[in-house]
């Protein structure tokens, strides 16, 4: 991390930023190329689970190298500066480096799926989703559903706080700021 004086060290805010954050990205190595996937996820157990089609790109590119980082990013304001270099962005990211596997193990897999259920329609079933439903859903186009685990090796978290007297609002101009101190 070049600047080390955003980093974040504090395990328990980490932990609460990936269990509330809605949206990550998968980074895989295709070849020499790139692939960034969003994805909806839930932090569970210390690893990232997400869902998805049996085959596929995601898949095929997991099989043959299973080393991802999954990166997760919440801007939380801007913050103005009548200085233009000094106008700045409050954020929260971490960045897990790892392997994927894809879970072989119905129970977890399962179990997984409910993680991800509670996390985005809390309340919503009135029964937990069985294993049955699990093994045997089939997608529109036929494809099974699989849960990939990303076990990190690695997390590294950035975060800057949002200094609430400089954050913009529209209508906020620079005319708003001279002569204030920040």
């Amino acid at each position: 991390m070049r600047r080390d004086m955003l980093g974040c060290k504090d395990e328990q805010k980490i932990n609460r930023f990936l269990q509330e954050a809605l949206t990550g990205f998968l980074g895989l190595a295709d070849g020499g190329e790139p692939y960034v996937v969003p994805l909806n996820f839930v932090w569970w157990n210390g690893c990232v689970y997400v869902h998805g089609a049996e085959e596929g790109r995601k898949i095929d590119i997991i099989q043959r190298n299973p080393r991802v980082c999954f990166t997760v990013s919440e801007h939380i304001g801007t913050m103005v500066h009548p200085v233009p270099a000094k106008t700045s962005t409050a954020y929260m990211s971490v960045m897990l480096f790892g392997k994927a596997e894809i879970v072989s193990d119905l129970d977890e897999a399962t179990d997984a799926l409910r993680q991800l259920l509670g996390k985005y329609v809390p309340g919503y079933f009135h029964r937990p989703l069985s294993q049955q439903h699990v093994a045997s859903y089939r997608s529109s186009m036929g494809s099974a559903a699989v849960v990939i685990k990303i076990i990190p090796d690695l997390i590294t978290a950035k975060e800057k706080p949002l200094e609430e007297d400089r954050r913009f609002y529209k209508g906020r101009t620079v005319r708003d700021d001279i002569g204030r101190i920040f």
